[in-house]
């Protein structure tokens, strides 16, 4: 068992380019922690510095308290599980399980119990004697976790490990992956481009932008409570909602365009910062589920009116997606991660238009239709905002 802690990890390549900032991030004994965030960010290279694959440029990697930055690979007691499974073709399951027991030179009996054994934890007792290619993408991977599983390492990493696998199997195999590294108990290290794999596996997730850690914390307090811009368009599908309004004089409302929402005394409470912003920009955030079709749910509340141009029926819930007479956010922060989701190039084509675009999720009795003039109700105790300069979230 081991703790992981990076301290102003920097990594430079000799043409110049930074590719992680002062990362700081600890690890906890038998924590999942995740890195996410889109191709560029880092945290490729943050997982290949903690592996030994990688030089450090500056600051400090330590493993249960003690300072590995020299230290090669193999003295790391660290096992990687990639992409490409990296499985021998001509060996059996077992064979490639128990490689690196037979590289240690372990008695042939002890290989065969650890192989055993390893092979009920992740439900390959069948297949021990089957070839990898007689095997299904999940239940290569499987192989290959059962390869780092083996040798009993302090930490586990793993580099995007469900990217080759189908959408069904992606999801298959994320249940299985915590479910067993939660039996093992090791600190895990998990890179993934996925925020959705991100939030349903972590313990914590941390989101990195061009080299920089936005914010390290549970799946729900980034979902709920986002530092920035970058955060709060990155994390949560549809993509949240962002516009430039401007703040009243005494912050009872803000105006959108030609609406207001009014604030409750509870949200101006909890974001006491707000009454400095009276008369001035803000970013407003709105999550795509706190717009609720008020003709199918008459409850009291501030709303706002909206053209429908694309209704996506998907049976449990329907995506409307809409245009009101707003204007877009126009942070570098919140097009950079809007553009990772589905529509983005279209989002960041409106960014500072007069009409912006938008997206709301309606159970499927709603009777929008495209083309109709839409009345949603705002759940306003759940908006975000954001310093239109520093891209921050405006709490305290």
């Amino acid at each position: 068992m081991a703790t992981v802690s990076l301290e102003k990890v920097s990594k430079v390549y000799p043409n110049g380019l930074q590719a992680v900032s002062d990362l700081d991030l600890d690890v906890a004994e038998g924590e999942l922690m995740v890195l996410v965030g889109p191709s560029g960010s880092g945290k490729t290279t943050a997982l290949r510095m903690v592996a030994g694959l990688e030089d450090i440029s500056s600051g400090t990697l330590r493993m249960d308290e003690r300072v590995v930055n020299d230290l090669p690979p193999r003295d790391r007691n660290v096992a990687m599980v990639f992409q490409n499974y990296a499985l021998y073709p001509h060996m059996t399951v077992a064979q490639n399980i128990g490689f690196a027991l037979r590289l240690r030179k372990l008695p042939k009996q002890e290989i065969k119990a650890k192989v055993r054994e390893t092979g009920q934890l992740l439900g390959l007792s069948d297949y021990l004697n089957s070839k990898p290619g007689q095997l299904s993408g999940g239940q290569r991977q499987r192989v290959a976790m059962g390869r780092a599983i083996v040798r009993e390492p302090s930490v586990f990493l793993m580099d995007e490990p469900l990217s080759n696998l189908d959408a069904k199997m992606r999801v298959q195999m994320r249940a299985e992956i915590s479910r067993i590294q939660r039996r093992v108990g090791v600190a895990t290290l998990y890179v993934t481009h996925d925020q959705t794999e991100a939030m349903t596996m972590g313990d914590r997730v941390a989101v990195l932008h061009m080299g920089r850690l936005q914010q390290c914390d549970s799946p729900q307090s980034l979902y709920e409570h986002p530092d920035n811009l970058f955060v709060a368009a990155f994390i949560g599908s549809p993509a949240m909602n962002l516009y430039e309004a401007v703040v009243s004089p005494e912050a009872d409302e803000v105006r959108l365009g030609h609406q207001a929402l009014a604030l409750s005394q509870t949200l101006r409470d909890a974001r006491p910062a707000l009454r400095g912003y009276g008369n001035r920009k803000v970013v407003v955030g709105i999550r795509p589920e706190h717009l609720s079709d008020s003709s199918q749910a008459p409850v009291p509340g501030t709303t706002l009116t909206a053209d429908v141009e694309l209704i996506e029926a998907l049976g449990n819930e329907m995506q409307v997606h809409f245009l009101i007479d707003a204007t877009r956010a126009r942070s570098e922060l919140a097009q950079a991660a809007t553009e990772t989701h589905e529509l983005g190039e279209l989002q960041s084509l409106q960014a500072g238009e007069a009409k912006a675009q938008g997206v709301a999720r309606v159970p499927p009795r709603s009777e929008l239709k495209v083309g109709s003039r839409a009345v949603f109700t705002v759940d306003t105790e759940r908006l975000n905002f954001f310093d239109p300069d520093s891209g921050s979230a405006i709490w305290s």
